[in-house]
């Protein structure tokens, strides 16, 4: 019977190994070496695969002096393991020297004395391609040091790393090589963003883009340079492999090279995933030669540009936009063909091959979409825009925000209602499940941190994820200042229900949606802040303030998906303008009128929705401030104060206009004056 000692077992080609190891009948016992925060996590992965009885959490640390292990661990393994496989190691070309030295170098140092120390049958040990650096042409699986260049931290620690093995393992040893591993190639399942898999989202952008041109792009032809030659295989092939080469006999001291029998053209695998994506084909691409030529030419331009202020920066988000960290782009290609004539010799009559790229790249693309895809909640679902998102709407109990969600729900959209009054709310959410549709109730006083900070934390944890807000909840106050002098107290509440309250609500969900990668958040604003309507100057300013903090939050927010929308809304016939008696006679939209602005706004997701009207006054202000003041001032002179507003009670239901404040409602009509 056989004993194991794994180390790297709850990584992605570790699990996959451990399965295989696990499954062999003459298998007696492997210890996985994991840290202690791991051991549950190790177990679970065990419940679920045939035999996990087998498997035995060894609690160390590769970073540890002697692994961590205890003199009694140690006692208890000398002479009693046959096989010991060292997979833990760094696999990230974004990781830092420091990071690959301490778990690529110093782990594979310790590795190998603990493999001495217990008298280990066989040492394994997971190498890289990597230490071909950038050796140009045939590289053998009996070839190590040729004089290569080392072309990164990654390269230079894997290259240390077999060196050591080489140079100090006092037990039998065998190296194994994998080319650039990818998921399986049936179910396509990885573990991380890694390699190739940096290139999905911007294929991803590109599918979604053919889908929205009704498949105009995909039927364009795509030129392509020729950027060279990859080498990629699928986890499973590795592990299949490994398990296969580990126990056969008169193997040890050789290196295996775990690739592709024939270099991957780079554009070939594009087109490969490019088919499953949905995205266009390359149907030309540009010579090699041209590629370097054409590249040698523009190297003096892109060293004047790239030392522009600006340039290096903006082009890394932009890499970072498709999830392309820019540290990969010297690393996308290999100058060396791999042999591997001894590993096939050695797998011949096993039936284990690596298959052709094309033949699971399906598998690959669909499992990253689903599982992987770091933007998959912006991706449009089918159904429409609204289909499934969640959105949070404050106010929704009756006015704007109830016809919204009335008209979000209507498009596959589930609205999520904030309201302090729930009876009404739950009237809402009746009408929308009558038609249909579906929706949930919460209530929430939006001037409570402690009542948002709840419903954020019940929201969240009830749904997959909160797609979009619509900041509605408000309250106007029309009152002219001189009325003003001693009600400071309408300015502080009108702001703490227009900004603060929008604002809290905001900051909170913007963590959950920067996680998801995906948000996008629409405040109601107001006409008024593009056209100064005399006696709103609480009411403006605290739309004006939550204006301000949309602008630069949208700026800072940007590269994590998140956007905002202003709807600068003119007069809404709603609960809220019922005080102001006047507003009777006044042209006003209907609440369904406005709910379409907004769901417009949610749909199409622009930087702003208004008027005509509200533009003009804004430019206007621009361009001749003084001459808006003057006619702000007429207007001022011929609208009165309500009889609420002055303190006289209420007034009669209907307020007869002057011919003046007529003329003004007929040339201004969506002003609230």
């Amino acid at each position: 019977m056989t004993t194991y000692l794994v180390t790297g077992g709850t990584g992605f080609l570790g699990q996959h190994l451990l399965r295989r190891l696990l499954a062999r009948d003459d298998c007696e016992r492997v210890h996985a070496l994991v840290r202690a925060a791991s051991v549950d996590r190790l177990r679970a992965m065990a419940a679920s695969w045939p035999h996990g009885e087998r498997l035995s959490p060894l609690i160390g640390d590769l970073t540890a002096s002697a692994l961590g292990l205890s003199d009694e661990s140690v006692a208890d393994l000398t002479g009693a393991v046959d096989h010991v496989v060292h997979l833990a190691a760094i696999y990230d070309m974004t990781a830092d020297e420091a990071a690959n030295r301490a778990a690529n170098v110093d782990g594979t140092a310790r590795v190998v004395t603990l493999a001495n120390t217990i008298g280990a049958g066989c040492l394994h040990h997971v190498s890289s391609v990597a230490v071909a650096g950038d050796h140009r042409g045939r590289y053998a699986e009996d070839q190590f040091d040729v004089g290569q260049r080392l072309t990164s931290p990654y390269h230079a620690t894997k290259f240390e790393a077999e060196a050591l093995v080489r140079e100090r393992a006092g037990t039998p040893w065998r190296v194994y090589r994998p080319a650039i591993v990818v998921g399986d190639s049936a179910t396509g399942e990885m573990d991380k963003i890694d390699g190739p898999y940096y290139l999905f989202g911007l294929l991803g952008e590109l599918g979604d883009a053919n889908g929205l041109t009704g498949g105009v792009l995909k039927r364009t032809p795509l030129i392509l340079p020729d950027l060279g030659d990859t080498n990629i295989v699928p986890v499973d092939y590795v592990a299949d492999a490994m398990s296969h080469l580990m126990h056969a006999e008169g193997l040890d001291g050789r290196a295996f090279h775990l690739v592709n029998p024939k270099p991957q053209r780079i554009v070939e695998v594009y087109n490969a995933l490019a088919k499953a994506a949905g995205a266009p084909r390359a149907a030309v691409s540009v010579p090699r030669g041209a590629v370097r030529s054409a590249s040698r030419l523009a190297a003096p331009l892109a060293g004047v540009l790239g030392q522009l202020p600006g340039v290096e920066a903006a082009r890394d988000l932009t890499l970072r936009q498709f999830g392309i960290p820019p540290e990969i782009l010297p690393h996308l290609t290999f100058r060396t063909v791999f042999d591997a004539t001894a590993t096939r010799t050695a797998l011949h009559g096993s039936g284990i091959k690596a298959p052709r790229f094309e033949h699971y790249a399906d598998a690959l693309w669909a499992y990253w979409r689903k599982e992987l895809d770091p933007n998959r909640a912006r991706r449009r679902q089918p159904g429409g825009p609204l289909a499934g998102r969640r959105v949070v709407i404050t106010g929704a109990s009756s006015g704007i925000g109830r016809a919204t969600a009335l008209q979000v729900a209507r498009k596959g959209g589930v609205p999520l209602l904030l309201a302090r009054r729930t009876m009404e709310l739950e009237q809402v959410r009746a009408e929308i499940e009558r038609a249909g549709g579906q929706a949930h109730v919460y209530s929430c006083d939006i001037t409570s941190a402690e009542s948002i900070d709840a419903v954020v934390k019940q929201m969240v944890a009830e749904h997959p994820g909160i797609d979009m807000l619509v900041n509605n909840a408000g309250r106007s106050i029309r009152r002219s200042i001189k009325l003003s002098y001693d009600r400071v107290h309408d300015f502080e509440r009108t702001m703490a229900i227009n900004y603060f309250g929008a604002v809290r609500l905001t900051m909170r969900l913007l963590p959950h949606m920067a996680a998801r990668r995906f948000g996008h958040i629409v405040n109601i604003s107001s006409i008024g802040v593009q056209t100064n309507p005399p006696r709103f100057s609480a009411y403006v300013a605290s739309k004006s303030a939550l204006d301000a903090f949309s602008r630069i939050a949208a700026s800072e927010t940007y590269g994590d998906g998140i956007t905002f929308t202003t709807v600068h809304m003119p007069l809404v016939r709603t609960p809220m303008i019922r005080p102001t008696r006047i507003y009777n006679a006044f042209p006003a939209l209907s609440s369904e009128q406005a709910g379409a602005m907004v769901t417009r706004a949610l749909i199409q997701r622009p930087k702003h929705v208004g008027t005509p009207l509200g533009t003009l006054g804004a430019v206007s202000y621009t361009l001749a401030p003084r001459l808006v003041d003057v006619v702000l001032h007429l207007a001022y002179e011929v609208f009165p104060d309500s009889a609420a507003a002055a303190g006289e009670g209420e007034a009669p239901p209907t307020t007869s206009l002057s011919n003046g404040a007529k003329a003004f409602m007929r040339l201004l009509p969506g002003v609230h004056w």
